[in-house]
């Protein structure tokens, strides 16, 4: 089966609001459902194996590391979509760099948006130990920029 029968399968389901078709075709299983918020395609059935092989052992995936900040750490996120800037023009300094101190009122960046300069302050207490994203970088909705060890 290629994807063009899958498209008219797909197509067929729409117009007979089918929720779910499953088709079995030469030891291989494909079944189709709508609805669930996703599509989910078996993947194809291995092919027998013949007797007296060896069985294949597949390691277990690893952990997923965990998300968030280390602990004593507070993330600056982006209050906004837009542009990262570490400084207001290219020539000036950083507004702040690994190792400074901030306060709550401390501009840590400039986010453009719409051609909006928005100023962004640090909101928290501490040290800046890891700057997130460089220069220049698209950012999203609360998406960390900094890491700031508490004080």
């Amino acid at each position: 089966m290629d994807i063009a029968d899958l498209e008219r399968l797909v197509k067929l389901m729409a117009e007979h609001d089918l929720v779910e078709v499953e088709i079995e075709e030469e030891g291989r299983t494909i079944k189709l459902r709508r609805g669930g918020g996703f599509a989910s395609f078996p993947a194809p059935a291995a092919p027998a194996l013949p007797v007296g092989a060896p069985a294949v052992t597949i390691p277990a995936r690893a952990p997923a590391a965990p998300t968030g900040p280390p602990p004593g750490t507070t993330e600056v996120r982006a209050p906004i979509v837009g542009t990262f800037y570490k400084s207001a023009s290219p020539e000036a300094p950083a507004f702040v760099q690994v190792g400074d101190r901030v306060n709550p009122d401390t501009v840590v960046c400039i986010i453009e948006a719409m051609k909006v300069m928005n100023e962004i302050k640090a909101e928290v207490s501490g040290e800046i130990v890891e700057v997130l994203v460089d220069n220049g970088e698209a950012v999203e909705f609360d998406e960390p920029l900094f890491r700031v060890k508490s004080a």
